[in-house]
């Protein structure tokens, strides 16, 4: 057989049938959330419920409210989204399907909670409610979001049409220096190959430098893959995969762990296998990373400054470059690190793992919040560790908000939203014209580097405060 890769090794696995280019493959596991009523009432229009249940994982996330939760579902505030929350939690019992719900001490994001559960593991098919569902490739599966039509389909059968996308091997070589962290590298990576760089393609991230990343930073940068545009991100598994899956609750136990683990000790890509597109990128090169603009291409070091538009390679860009100046309030020339802020946000299924918290608390100490912080655990264990790990007390300490865990502020669909025209230093993914509240300005970067741009009031080079 000829060399294959990670992905083909797992697509090729998944097939069912093929038809006029299309494929059917099976999938291992679905991930809904509050919005996914759509999807259930379908079911109930076509009189057909959930074939494979177990199969099937729900989460409160997206709507739910990251403050008064003492009250629970009957707590929350906005009356559409404590139906969605109740809606939820109704469809999960009638069909079986566990639920992380708004009570439950594992409660959390879709993509924070499986991986820590074990639901996540090498070499499945994952589809998700959302379209961060990439995150999930962190551990050398494919996994994509889908729609409301999709998400039934998969539900009704535990299969699902795709087209097969090509490959696209991203490789970094070399170690990260002091004060630049994995989210550093996927916005470096974006803005090389462009939010359309990975238009149709699965992404596998390689070299020394993703070999040497945690888990939870090599899911901050499958997370991001599509924000360049890709329909997945992965990483290929390897011992540090291993060690992270074993002992959670969903992992395979005893004999099943042995058989588990020589499937995914062969899914790594064959030496002299050949991908679609390849790119490139030096660690040494790559500095802590901020958005200027509306789209996360638009990203330069912070020691960097605004480009003129009349700079830009064409007609097209340098339309865009001012429409984005225009919109976010900044000017050519103007040095990232003078930008005020007005509000800084840690968490987001991209950024609100313990060890994003750990960053930023350590940047948290070193001074206090000028302006309004939240922080935002991923989860109820992710919160309940950090209040073990006494990061609740550093970031109140430091004038820093310590929330209830959900989407919150990256969504802004919960009740927690920029008001027009405020500008928010922000550890989540997406920095799209009202992202984060109609007129909101949003500047992504690394949760250590949103810390210091909380003491400061402003953009920061973090490595300015760490030294």
């Amino acid at each position: 057989m000829s060399a294959q890769t990670t992905f083909e090794k797992i697509w090729k696995r998944h097939v069912i049938a093929e038809e006029e280019g299309e494929v059917l493959l099976y999938v291992d596991r679905a991930l809904i959330h509050e919005g996914s009523s759509h999807a259930f009432a379908a079911l109930a229009a076509q009189g057909r419920r959930v074939v494979k249940p177990a199969q099937v994982f729900a989460f409160t996330d997206h709507y739910v409210p990251t403050t008064g939760r003492e009250r629970g579902v009957e707590g929350i505030a906005i009356p559409e989204i404590r139906d969605m929350v109740k809606t939820l939690h109704a469809n999960a019992a009638a069909h079986g399907i566990t639920l992380f719900g708004i009570d439950d001490p594992r409660q959390g994001i879709l993509h924070i909670v499986p991986p820590e559960q074990g639901i996540t593991q090498p070499g499945l098919l994952i589809c998700g409610a959302d379209s961060h569902t990439s995150t999930h490739g962190a551990f050398g599966s494919i996994a994509f979001g889908i729609g409301a039509s999709e998400m039934m389909h998969v539900m009704a059968t535990q299969m699902i049409w795709q087209r097969k996308p090509r490959t696209l091997r991203v490789s970094v070589e070399g170690k990260l220096a002091p004060g630049v962290a994995s989210k550093d590298v996927i916005l470096a990576i974006i803005g090389q190959i462009g939010v359309a760089g990975g238009v149709g393609y699965v992404i596998e991230y390689a070299g020394s430098t993703f070999a040497e990343m945690t888990m939870e930073a090599r899911m901050t940068v499958c997370n991001m893959s599509i924000e360049a545009g890709a329909r997945a991100g992965m990483v290929a598994p390897d011992e540090t995969t291993f060690a992270y899956m074993e002992g959670r609750p969903y992992a395979p136990k005893g004999p099943l762990w042995d058989q588990a683990l020589a499937l995914w000790k062969s899914l790594p890509s064959d030496e002299g296998a050949t991908f679609d597109k390849e790119a490139a990128l030096d660690a040494a090169e790559i500095a802590p990373m901020v958005t200027w603009g509306t789209n996360p291409e638009q990203t330069l070091p912070i020691t960097g400054s605004i480009p003129d538009p009349n700079s830009a390679a064409d007609a097209e860009r340098c339309a865009e470059y001012a429409a984005a100046l225009d919109y976010m309030g900044l000017r050519a020339g103007m040095a990232l690190q003078e930008i005020v802020v007005d509000r800084v946000f840690i968490g987001s299924c991209t950024n609100s793992r313990i060890e994003d918290l750990r960053a930023a608390a350590e940047v948290a100490k070193l001074g206090r919040a000028k302006v309004p912080a939240w922080v935002v655990p991923g989860s109820r264990l992710v919160q309940r560790q950090g209040e073990r790990e006494g990061l609740d007390q550093v970031f109140r300490e430091a004038g820093f908000e310590w929330r209830e865990p959900g989407c919150s502020l990256c969504t802004a669909i919960n009740g927690d939203q920029l008001q027009p025209g405020e500008r928010c230093a922000s550890t989540s993914n997406r920095n799209f014209r009202g992202r984060q509240g109609t007129g909101g300005r949003t500047h992504l970067l690394s949760p250590a580097m949103a810390a210091a741009a909380a003491i400061t009031g402003r953009l920061t080079d973090v490595r300015e405060l760490l030294r």
